[in-house]
């Protein structure tokens, strides 16, 4: 994870005037300390943004489409409040996107053809178009036939169709009375940072983290995630684990920082097992089109940025009163270089890494393999039994290359290959046996 500092800033790292902060266990972190001078040691400034550690969504500047991480951790509860606020406000954004793709995919097994008019690629163009407010929210969700305009004519019959479907016109309802919630939360979060009394004003925070908490009740409704495909269950999850991120925000105004720890931590577990239960019931083709790139997706920067923000959460609480005075000193970052950074307007989308990383492993690998590539990569339990039974089955005919050392540095990719090679040698040796057997019994 990489973070984006103010050209001033960023040209004192280079200088060697100011080093990033890190962590214990050597995670750099959003800050940087002097590093020469009277003052070295020192916290100096925050970051303004974040980037990802893969080099074709960094230069595309987009945020992971549900995780924000608040950049300032403690710098006054007000300004720490409006950082935050703006982050939820963000996922909101998110919300509103991932929760009008369900109107394309509704319920019961999407159609051949109607994933791709709403994957990955085709969601963040719709979050820009919305930032944008070419787009407009209605009830959390977006008039499709002027957002997938340029989809094709098959794919707005499709809508319509959705829209007269009984079952999907109850789950609409349930998504409408639920992002209605959620925006009420919102908007009384905002007016409780005009507060200027600090008992009341976490009360009101309080109270708007409840009014969060009964609408994450809503969007968790099991009956959203009766008879859907794996496509419809990730995003109908994808507006949970966002809502998840609102709650945790709230804590965090309120530097509550054991309360944010818990709740990152419950959701990374919330959200591995959400992406083993969908990579599993993956069956069809069309299907892994659209998840593989999303899981990878999640993987590399909803994940990472979640457990960034966990590193700033549980450095924060290793901090002297000393470092603490320092940290609440700094001055604000300005907003207008904020608006700058969180700026889409004049970024070009194009294909995203994790399609061209996918279009490679097709030419590499087959379904199966593939499909399970995601679950070594989410699982490390499932990684750890495919390792094992390789080393295993590799010491029997003498490969003495794979070793779990080597495999630790090996993709989830060549781990599944490697898997289902030994898997088919060992199908095919247990059918000659058997084939033997026959003829002796013959």
């Amino acid at each position: 994870m990489l973070y984006q500092f103010s050209p001033i800033i960023q040209a004192g790292i280079e200088a060697g005037k100011y080093a990033v902060v890190m962590s214990k266990s050597g995670v750099p972190l959003s800050m940087v300390r002097y590093a020469t001078g009277p003052q070295a040691g020192q916290i100096a400034a925050h970051a303004i943004g974040v980037a990802s550690n893969s080099a074709g969504i960094a230069a595309m500047g987009l945020n992971p489409l549900t995780a924000v991480v608040p950049m300032a951790m403690s710098a006054g509860q007000l300004y720490q409040g409006q950082i935050t606020l703006n982050a939820v406000k963000a996922l909101s954004a998110s919300v509103a996107t991932l929760q009008a793709t369900t109107a394309v995919l509704g319920v019961g097994v999407a159609a051949t053809g109607v994933l791709a008019a709403v994957n990955l690629w085709q969601t963040l163009k719709l979050r820009k178009d919305i930032k944008q407010m070419r787009l407009e929210i209605n009830n959390g969700f977006l008039n499709l036939h002027e957002a997938l305009a340029d989809q094709g004519e098959e794919i707005l019959k499709h809508v319509d169709r959705v829209a007269k479907d009984v079952e999907f016109s109850h789950h609409r309802t349930i998504l409408v009375q639920a992002y209605g919630k959620f925006k009420k939360a919102l908007s009384r979060l905002q007016t409780a940072l005009t507060i200027k009394d600090i008992g009341r004003r976490n009360d009101e925070i309080t109270a708007s983290r409840n009014m969060l908490f009964d609408a994450l009740a809503d969007y968790s409704n099991d009956q959203l995630l009766e008879g859907i495909s794996p496509a419809a269950y990730l995003r109908r999850r994808e507006c949970v684990w966002a809502i998840e991120q609102a709650i945790a925000m709230t804590f965090q105004i309120q530097s509550d920082f054991p309360a944010v720890g818990s709740r990152l931590v419950e959701l990374e577990q919330i959200i591995r097992q959400d992406a083993t239960n969908i990579i599993s019931d993956i069956q069809e083709a069309d299907e892994l089109d659209f998840i593989f790139p999303e899981i990878l997706r999640i993987h590399d920067h909803d994940l990472a940025t979640i457990s960034a923000w966990q590193s700033h959460v549980d450095w924060y609480q290793t901090l002297d009163v000393k470092e603490l005075q320092q940290l609440a000193a700094l001055p604000a970052v300005d907003e207008t270089v904020l608006e700058t950074v969180r700026d889409e307007s004049k970024i070009e989308l194009t294909k995203p890494p994790e399609y061209v990383y996918y279009e490679k492993a097709q030419e590499q690998s087959h379904f199966s393999a593939i499909r399970d590539s995601l679950l070594i990569l989410i699982d490390s339990d499932q990684r750890s039994k495919a390792q094992d039974y390789i080393v295993e089955r590799a010491a029997l005919e003498n490969l003495s290359a794979l070793t779990i050392e080597n495999l630790q540095k090996a993709t989830p990719l060549t781990i599944s290959n490697l898997d289902y090679y030994f898997i088919i040698r060992d199908e095919s040796l247990e059918s000659e046996e058997e084939d033997v057997e026959m003829a002796n019994s013959n």
